[in-house]
């Protein structure tokens, strides 16, 4: 499948909350790391993509699903064209690779996500 769903991502105001509850009902552990918004804390079930959970004052208690792209630029500016708008545009994200996080044209958050070549 092209461009498949890479990563989940919860922002919550309660990230011990959060982690409480994900851990019980699917068993997940978690690897915090350190990040410029506070801990980041990385899952990765059995199968399927893994994510993060974080803290993000301000924002949309929510999740974030990422879609994986080859070229984060031109998947972007074609998301403009099929009548997206960007909310934040083609950042690299320390190291790892790039994202932009889009609202699609019914209203849905969606993030997309070209990792750094190996």
């Amino acid at each position: 499948m092209a461009n498949p769903f890479v990563h989940l991502e919860l922002n919550t105001p309660n990230l011990d909350k959060a982690k409480e509850f994900y851990s019980k009902l699917c068993g997940w552990t978690f690897n915090d790391m350190p990040s410029p918004a506070g801990p980041y804390s990385m899952f990765k079930p059995d199968n399927g993509p893994g994510g993060g959970i974080m803290s993000m004052p301000g924002a949309p208690t929510a999740w974030l699903p990422y879609l994986g792209v080859d070229d984060i630029h031109a998947a972007t500016d074609k998301a403009v064209t099929l009548g997206a708008k960007v909310i934040r545009n083609s950042d690299e994200v320390q190291g790892y690779g790039w994202m932009s996080i889009l609202i699609d044209p019914t209203g849905a958050t969606i993030a997309l996500w070209q990792p750094k070549a190996a």
